[in-house]
């Protein structure tokens, strides 16, 4: 096993770790306003690890390379990396607001710095960024597909149920940052 293949399984083991870690220990609590929350936790756990077996399964029975050279598989690294830990900083930059349900805490504020100034959801954002690189790892299209595709319209769903959620308690003041700012990537989408 090479030094890039071991730096993919701790990668992958953290990722695992950090997202087990959040939905067992960042729950909303009784008193937190969570009505709106329709299994979107269960859909993400379901999609999410439905991806990565599938991708890496397809990675081994096909053979449909995107790249020739293995620099994609070092890209693919880069971007699984940037994804969990700036993931986590955001996590941590929410506090107290971040839960892995769609919640509204009594004094709840809409954030509007760091990433926030420029997308209402990164930490999904770089979720999704660690999905796309689990399949430029694997440097196969089919990989990519199945590892970036069904956490995107999971987090899609997701971000329907939030949104809704945030309009509903924040009103014009929500759906005014929501003019001036992008769900997933700053300035295009």
């Amino acid at each position: 096993m090479n030094t890039l293949n071991i730096l993919f399984t701790i990668s992958m083991a953290a990722w695992f770790i950090s997202e087990f870690f959040y939905k067992n220990k960042l729950k909303s609590s009784k008193d937190d306003k969570k009505d709106k929350d329709k299994s979107t936790l269960n859909i993400l756990w379901l999609a999410i690890p439905f991806s990565i077996g599938t991708a890496v399964i397809c990675s081994y029975i096909t053979h449909f390379p995107i790249v020739k050279e293995n620099w994609m598989m070092y890209l693919g690294e880069l971007f699984i990396i940037l994804g969990i830990v700036v993931r986590y900083i955001i996590i941590r930059s929410l506090g107290k607001f971040f839960t892995v349900d769609v919640t509204i805490k009594e004094d709840h504020a809409i954030k509007r710095e760091g990433f926030y100034k420029y997308m209402r959801h990164p930490s999904y954002a770089f979720s999704l960024l660690t999905s796309l690189g689990l399949g430029l790892y694997l440097n196969n299209w089919w990989s990519l597909i199945l590892a970036f595709v069904p956490p995107f319209l999971a987090f899609a769903y997701r971000i329907k149920v939030e949104e809704k959620a945030l309009v509903e308690q924040f009103g014009d003041e929500y759906l005014e940052y929501r003019k001036n700012t992008k769900k997933l990537i700053p300035f295009i989408y």
